[in-house]
């Protein structure tokens, strides 16, 4: 896989520090909703978009070291947002890389933003917005347009 910001970054093969302790927490989870909505909870409180941070900042969109990425809170672009997300959930055994979609829409109708849409083994999908979520996006919306 190439690494950029339009389609899926390799998933790391090793992982240490604090997001290896993050994976092992959501490990602990008894199914796969609540290891989703652990995840979703740790990225959040952790991370959040801001939108003028996301063009004042625009130098950080190349950045692809889970670790160097791991290593900061507060501001995060959707797209780094999103490949940690996908990190956690795949390490936490409950998800497969191909369970996990980068989707992407317009925010204002002129920003391009990106979110994920998991596939959960029920065949229900959950729409993740991690970025928009300091925005009132709740778990299984995402932002577009005005919204």
């Amino acid at each position: 896989m190439k690494n950029n910001f339009i389609s899926k970054i390799k998933i790391p093969k090793n992982l240490h520090g604090e997001i290896k302790k993050a994976v092992d927490e959501i490990k602990k989870m008894p199914n796969q909703e609540k290891c989703l909505q652990k995840a979703y909870e740790i990225m959040t409180n952790r991370y959040r978009g801001y939108k003028f941070r996301t063009y004042s900042r625009l130098f950080q969109i190349f950045t692809f070291d889970a670790q160097k990425l791991w290593s900061k809170t507060g501001f995060i672009h959707c797209h780094n947002a999103n490949y940690l997300m996908r990190i956690l959930l795949v390490k936490s055994g409950f998800f497969k890389n191909a369970d996990i979609k980068n989707k992407w829409t317009l925010v204002y109708y002129i920003s391009p933003h990106q979110y994920l849409l998991v596939k959960l083994d029920n065949g229900q999908y959950v729409n993740i917005d991690i970025w928009g979520k300091v925005y009132g996006i709740k778990f299984g919306d995402y932002a577009r347009g005005f919204h």
